[in-house]
């Protein structure tokens, strides 16, 4: 088992990275900021998402986070200070929400499955970081929200990913009203897939993540691939699509051997290929 720090905001990692098994946990650790999506924070994040993803030793991704708050969205400090700037603030604003928007899709576009650990409070940028992550496990004392409303600021960007994992009137609501909801609900309406004691949703996401490493890395990559890709096409585009890769995953040798080893009653022995 391995810990690193991946960036600092002076003697404080902004982000650890542990390998348990073939698992990469990375640990938002600004519990100070509430674990807010900071410059640092985004550039880390981004930068060990593609690095995970290129590792063969890593089959799956946990997020986690310290302290009390799972993310508290974009730190509105380090906006703000950009204020004086020439332009009044604009240039960097999209700096960062471009920067974010880059980070979130790579968690999209990573092959390996992303499943976030929420142990806490996650709003704005935060609950459109649950969003994106392919699975979510949260702690009944989480909470989700996207109050920039109340703010005078729109959670636009944590509207794209909301949009794609629950139904539009509920996100609406959560949007023009800013009001929070329960991890209860939040498993109601799909935004995680499920909900554990207090404590227990760091080990519960490591045995989700653990579960699915089982299975063959090659598979996984065209499945999380295929399944974001035909979630945008008309409903004949993603069929004649689903047809032509599950016609390449035939010919794929993890294919064969799954096959063969569930005809024969034995376990398959997987080569990622």
């Amino acid at each position: 088992m391995t810990n690193h720090p991946l960036a600092t905001t002076a003697d404080t990692p902004l982000l650890l990275r542990e390998m348990i098994d073939a698992i990469a946990v990375l640990t938002l650790n600004s519990p100070a900021s509430r674990n807010a999506l900071s410059e640092g924070m985004i550039a880390a994040l981004h930068a060990e998402i593609g690095a995970s993803a290129a590792d063969s030793k890593v089959r799956a991704i946990v997020i986690a986070a310290s302290g009390t708050a799972f993310c508290a969205g974009h730190d509105l400090k380090q906006l703000t200070a950009h204020r004086s700037d020439p332009d009044g603030g604009r240039g960097y604003f999209r700096h960062i929400m471009t920067s974010c928007a880059a980070m979130m899709q790579a968690i999209v576009h990573c092959p390996k499955p992303v499943i976030a650990a929420v142990n806490g409070v996650a709003t704005a940028a935060g609950c459109q970081l649950v969003a994106t992550c392919d699975l979510a496990v949260a702690s009944s004392a989480a909470r989700f929200a996207t109050p920039g409303v109340d703010i005078g600021l729109f959670c636009s960007t944590p509207m794209v990913a909301l949009t794609r994992n629950i139904p539009r009137k509920q996100a609406m609501e959560m949007l023009l009203t800013g009001e929070p909801i329960s991890a209860e609900t939040a498993a109601g309406l799909g935004l995680i897939n499920s909900v554990v004691e207090p404590g227990a949703e760091h080990a519960a996401a490591i045995a989700l993540a653990q579960q699915i490493a089982r299975k063959s890395a090659h598979v996984l990559k065209i499945g999380k691939t295929a399944f974001y890709r035909q979630a945008e096409m008309s409903l004949a585009d993603a069929y004649a699509y689903a047809a032509e890769v599950m016609t390449e995953n035939m010919m794929a040798r993890d294919a064969d051997e799954g096959i063969t080893a569930f005809i024969e009653k034995r376990p398959p022995r997987w080569e990622d290929r």
